[in-house]
């Protein structure tokens, strides 16, 4: 929900690390993977309830994420690769971190940990499975042009998932009360996807039979 309006406050603050990344001759892949490593490194420091040390990492890995596109743009390198790899490293690493906490207190936080892999499941499926059709019917973007998959909008986004991650570190003790509540507000976005990728999908459809 707040991607749209995070994106191009960040992007001007991205802009002089990227210029130094590209005189370094850095490829976007290598960011990509630099930054999932240092994601997972968060595993084993939350699974030893290092809460602050974790939220670092995590800080890290996102702001590597936001460094791989903008380079990879800034560098005429965008490609259905690198799309591809940046998409599956950031879901591996938005499993990590319920699984971390889980580990740190099996008995408090295994089951909110698992239903909220339950909703990440649903939130990730319900716009990746748009994407291949959209793809195939041309379907405009223009909320999210640069990005390499085709994005329906819901109300936990990017941007709202590691708020939530942040506060799953300041308040852990916390984690299953916030884990609960993020997980609705996943619900929500999982039903309204399906919703409207199914009403746009279906409408797309009938306008280019008439056509």
């Amino acid at each position: 929900m707040l991607d749209r309006f995070v994106t191009p406050v960040i992007k001007p603050l991205l802009t002089p690390i990227v210029k130094q990344l590209d005189k370094w001759n850095v490829h976007p892949d290598k960011i990509t993977l630099i930054g999932f490593v240092i994601g997972l490194l968060a595993v084993p420091l939350l699974a030893n309830q290092l809460w602050i040390p974790a939220l670092v990492m995590i800080s890290l890995n996102r702001i590597l994420d936001g460094l791989d596109g903008a380079l990879a743009r800034y560098q005429e390198k965008s490609s259905d690769a690198g799309g591809y790899l940046d998409i599956c490293v950031d879901f591996l690493f938005y499993a990590a971190i319920p699984l971390g906490f889980a580990l740190a207190d099996p008995s408090t936080n295994a089951l909110p940990a698992a239903v909220l892999l339950s909703v990440f499941i649903g939130t990730g499926s319900s716009f990746l499975a748009f994407a291949i059709p959209a793809e195939k019917l041309n379907l405009p973007r223009p909320q999210f042009a640069n990005k390499s998959f085709y994005f329906l909008n819901g109300l936990t986004e990017g941007t709202e998932t590691i708020a939530f991650f942040v506060a799953f570190c300041l308040w852990p003790a916390y984690f299953p009360e916030i884990a609960y509540s993020f997980a609705f507000l996943g619900a929500i976005t999982i039903l309204t996807r399906i919703h409207g990728g199914y009403q746009t999908l279906k409408n797309n459809t009938q306008e280019q039979k008439v056509k």
